[in-house]
């Protein structure tokens, strides 16, 4: 490949790549077509992306930028999965994938999370942890808990009250 192709195809994959600072890294060689197509629409439901990358092109490209670590000392080609609705539910379906008998050769390599160069235990360690959306839940429920508990607290003795004053009322 002559330096003028590989100049254009760093400089799209630099397109393609900007502003992505989180991302896995898998295999995905050894999919047929049929395979390769089912993966790449199960991911686009999720808003995944998946983009097959010579690791030394893809370190090029992301030469100075938080994804470079995950390149380095790589060789052969690797896919740059990234997207979702954040880091962790990426993890957890790049996670299932890699678990599931449709794809048995697609294998996760490792990823990088703010700069960090993560191990593939490291990313099955990651997929266990809560969604941003189940965070959301978690704390939702801490913030009103004292609410719930103050509320009853207050109402709890004024009916109380309220029912011996209307027994009394009656009698």
């Amino acid at each position: 490949m002559s330096k003028y192709v590989k100049d254009l195809i760093v400089r799209e994959l630099k397109q393609r790549l900007d502003g992505v600072e989180n991302c896995v890294i898998a295999n995905v060689i050894g999919l047929n077509s049929a395979q390769t197509m089912k993966l790449r629409k199960r991911l686009r439901e999720k808003d995944i992306r998946v983009l097959v990358v010579k690791n030394s092109l893809a370190l090029r490209a992301t030469e100075g930028s938080a994804l470079a670590t995950g390149f380095e000392g790589r060789g052969g080609n690797s896919a740059v999965v990234w997207g979702a609705e954040d880091f962790v539910s990426l993890v957890k379906e790049v996670t299932d994938l890699d678990g599931s008998d449709d794809y048995k050769t697609f294998e996760t390599r490792g990823g990088v999370m703010d700069g960090e160069l993560l191990s593939p235990a490291r990313v099955k360690e990651i997929s266990k942890w809560p969604s941003r959306a189940e965070q959301l839940s978690i704390l939702a429920g801490q913030l009103t808990s004292p609410w719930r508990t103050l509320q009853s607290q207050l109402t709890g003795p004024g009916s109380k009250l309220a029912s011996q004053i209307k027994k009394k009322g009656e009698e």
